[in-house]
């Protein structure tokens, strides 16, 4: 499904930014936004009850909720031995993978993923890498990697060091929303085994889930376009500087967010505390654990606010701001900065 001309533009832009070769676009499948593919791939694959579907600790709660929707099992996966010893009743159907990771902004490196990879085909496990934030990996490139672009230094599981060359029984997973700020057109693709794409569309094509011609459309100018995208990882860059260096100041720790649009934030304390320091000062941030019982103790604060109010944030956690000022002058809900589920 999807035009002959979408599909070519996804097959180049992954072997331009993302270093992945072998593509066809037979292998490649527009989606409508990757939120959808993520709440149905488990369906779309054909998994049900008594299934398993491993996903991250720390995670967008889609996983959870797409294992759910298909009536299997999601079980939460901190390592290869997190499901313990295989049996035919303990194997995982589907493995979901995140990286760069929302919330925390960590970036699994490819000795990792080829690790992940080499498990999952040894016991016929389907892996879902969800890439979305690749594109804003905030780490200088690795001059170690032959054929490194410019993208970062993010490797997509369908890198020939991670997956040998073969894509089989290997997904990646893209948005459009976040490197080319188009949230609101619902423009996403997956690609890799063309076995799977394969079925995944059949089903999609019966189930109504076609994405809209204009869409597509849009799509084919985003990716061929690189520029565009270089202007958007600026502007998150120097609101994620001003955010670090203010958050440091005010003796907060962050953790992890080498790459996307959060930074990953803690006093040590529990998330719900730390929400409502910050919400003395203004500022909106997202619970940790919204994100699973092991982010309880972090917040996710966004670089996705306008300037001005980044920079009101800014001013709002230095020292000299003190805790319940806004609350005094009755703008409690003249928010910062704010971050979403989503």
């Amino acid at each position: 499904m999807g035009a002959l001309a979408v599909r070519e533009a996804i097959v180049a832009w992954f072997e331009r930014r993302r270093r992945v070769v072998g593509l066809t676009p037979a292998a490649v499948l527009p989606t409508i936004g990757s939120k959808e593919l993520v709440a149905w791939l488990p369906t779309l694959l054909g998994l049900g009850p008594g299934d398993l579907v491993g996903i991250p600790a720390v995670a967008y709660p889609t996983y959870d909720i797409g294992a759910r929707l298909a009536r299997a099992t999601p079980v939460v996966v901190d390592g290869l031995t997190a499901f313990g010893p295989l049996t035919p009743s303990r194997t995982p159907k589907l493995l979901w993978i995140n990286s760069p990771g929302n919330p925390t902004g960590a970036v699994l490196p490819v000795e990792h993923l080829a690790k992940v990879v080499a498990w999952a085909r040894q016991h016929g496990i389907v892996v879902a890498s969800d890439e979305c934030y690749a594109e804003l990996d905030w780490r200088p490139p690795d001059p170690t990697r032959t054929g490194s672009r410019p993208g970062g230094t993010t490797p997509s599981i369908l890198d020939p060091d991670v997956c040998g060359g073969s894509h089989e029984g290997l997904l990646a997973v893209y948005s459009l929303s976040k490197q080319s700020n188009l949230a609101g057109y619902r423009a996403a693709f997956v690609g890799g085994d063309p076995q799977l794409v394969s079925a995944i569309a059949e089903v999609r094509r019966h189930a109504g889930m076609m994405m809209p011609g204009p869409v597509q459309a849009a799509m084919v100018a985003a990716l061929a376009d690189d520029e565009h995208v270089a202007d958007q990882k600026l502007r998150y860059g120097v609101r994620r500087e001003q955010l670090v260096d203010a958050l440091t100041a005010a003796g907060l720790c962050i953790e992890h967010s080498d790459a996307g649009l959060y930074l990953w934030v803690t006093r040590d304390e529990d998330c719900r505390q730390t929400v409502r320091w910050f919400a003395e000062r203004g500022i909106l941030v997202a619970p940790g654990s919204f994100y699973g019982e092991a982010g309880r103790r972090h917040v996710r604060m966004a670089l996705t606010a306008t300037d001005e109010r980044i920079a009101a944030a800014v001013g709002r956690l230095s020292p000299i701001s003190p805790p319940g000022a806004l609350a005094a002058s009755g703008n409690v809900r003249d928010t910062a900065t704010a971050c979403s589920p989503a």
